[in-house]
């Protein structure tokens, strides 16, 4: 072999070594990035964990804050807010009743015949309206006529089957989505607006006085007989359909419980005791805070960002709005400490909110053999393509992290509200069937989230208090509920009685 041969051997030699380093090398540099990647993983599980001791510690502490809301006003991040319904439906109202449902940039009117026990809602119907968005900023009158003016136009156009009681006013529930000083069963004065609403004139002012008005410039003959919010609406739908129904919680975007305390034991209630014996309580449980739940650096991260940092903290763990943004969140730092998507931190994944609860969803229940729901999400929401099978897994595991601890600790909260009530323990062999009303889009729609707070639930009550607690979903509180509580509170029930 001659000098030059060799020397090529050796030098191919020393390039294949080189090579085989650097494969080794980049190989270990990629491991130790997986290994960080996963370690950021295993810490956020630990710190979002949901052992059943915790759990009975959050309902604990959801007890004592009931317990302290109903003491006295400012006693506890939770409101505890007294509603004034003290009648709720038994499914003997009978007649026509409209609700009219004003949470958003929407809308709507609604009209429902009940035909009492056997008819139950005869019939319904109703009607979607935009509010154009000069009217959200505008005069007050302005936004309330044009409410009025399509109610009037809803009325004009009632059809077959829908019968108005001669010589009776008609009667209205009024879901009214914004916070508000409820001083009455129909009145309430608007603290402040929100969701892209801005008039100051109506803050300080009674919008059920607002919405007569308009109503009466209107020509309607109409009374406002219940003022109302979504909770109380599903509580009241609950209860016509099932007498047993004690308490509803929604579970949407946002998040919030009511339910049928004894008026006795409200200390902070200083009026005539009602002659039900029962008040409806909206207790604005997205407030609720304690030193057991289980936060972590992203949760108090997006706290701090959020338009109302310090508050709502319950709600920002468990609900639809921010489950999306807490899996970016811990995915930004996989990108950012361990270049899990890559040597570039993929630009969109910093974007507060771009990752939404029904993709996180979509992307948790993807069943397919590749993942290819989550790989598609990635690319489509986030700009992220050329995903591993493996870290497809990843992302699937960390929805799985997410979802799991708000859908327990929702089950906690139910549970505290169970004990508040004395329905946690079976007394002598006595079986006191109790419902519990669920509604909104992350109940109804993202179903591992459902069925692992379900069975939570079942957990926590153990098995045969669990026999005697149901859950059930019962929709459009907000509509047909708000029309219910107009029929419970219409001021003809007198008159029918005698």
């Amino acid at each position: 072999m001659g000098k030059v041969a060799v020397g090529a051997a050796v030098v191919c030699a020393a390039a294949v070594c080189a090579a085989a380093a650097l494969v080794v090398r980049h190989r270990m540099r990629s491991s130790g990035k997986w290994s960080r990647a996963m370690a950021i993983l295993r810490e956020f599980e630990e710190k979002c964990g949901t052992p059943l001791g915790k759990l009975r510690q959050v309902a604990d502490a959801m007890t004592v804050e009931m317990h302290a809301g109903l003491a006295s006003e400012g006693g506890s991040k939770l409101k505890m807010i007294i509603s004034y319904v003290d009648n709720l439906p038994t499914g003997d109202e009978k007649g026509l009743f409209y609700a009219l449902d004003l949470g958003g940039t929407n809308f709507r009117v609604i009209r429902v015949q009940l035909g009492g026990k056997e008819g139950r809602v005869a019939k319904q119907e109703f009607d979607e309206v935009s509010i154009p968005p000069h009217l959200m900023t505008g005069a007050s009158d302005a936004l309330f006529d044009f409410i009025a003016a399509a109610l009037a136009k809803f009325i004009a156009e009632e059809g077959e089957g829908f019968h108005p009681a001669p010589g009776r006013q008609r009667e209205l529930g009024f879901t009214f989505s914004f916070p508000v000083k409820q001083l009455s069963i129909a009145s309430g004065t608007l603290i402040k607006w929100t969701k892209g609403f801005n008039i100051d004139e109506t803050v300080g002012q009674d919008v059920v006085g607002e919405l007569t008005k308009a109503i009466e410039r209107a020509g309607l003959d109409m009374r406002v007989a219940a003022l109302v919010n979504d909770t109380i609406g599903t509580l009241a739908g609950g209860r016509y359909c099932e007498e047993d129904v004690i308490a509803a919680v929604i579970l949407g975007t946002g998040t919030n419980a009511a339910y049928v305390e004894r008026a006795h034991a409200i200390p902070k209630w200083h009026g005539l005791l009602p002659k039900s014996g029962e008040m409806v309580i909206n207790m604005e449980w997205g407030n609720f805070r304690s030193s057991h739940l289980p936060l972590t650096e992203y949760d108090q991260a997006l706290d701090l960002e959020s338009l109302n940092p310090g508050e709502q903290i319950f709600e920002k763990i468990i609900s639809g709005m921010y489950l999306g943004d807490i899996v970016r969140r811990v995915l930004l730092k996989m990108a950012e400490e361990a270049e899990f998507f890559g040597d570039i931190v993929p630009s969109k994944l910093r974007i507060p909110f771009i990752l939404r609860t029904p993709d996180m969803s979509a992307m948790h229940h993807d069943a397919s053999p590749d993942l290819k729901v989550v790989g598609s999400k990635l690319k489509d929401i986030l700009e992220i393509s050329n995903t591993s099978l493996k870290m497809r897994k990843v992302i699937v595991e960390l929805c799985e992290i997410v979802a799991t601890r708000g859908a327990r600790l929702s089950a906690a909260g139910i549970l505290g509200i169970v004990k508040k009530v004395g329905r946690d323990t079976v007394r002598d062999g006595e079986k006191q069937k109790s419902v519990i009303a669920l509604d909104g889009g992350l109940y109804e729609h993202y179903t591992k989230f459902r069925t692992c707070m379900e069975s939570s639930l079942k957990e926590l009550l153990g098995e045969e208090v669990a026999e005697n607690i149901v859950i059930k979903h019962f929709n459009d509180g907000s509509g047909v509920g708000a029309a219910l509580l107009a029929a419970s509170h219409s001021q003809y029930l007198e008159v029918e009685e005698s």
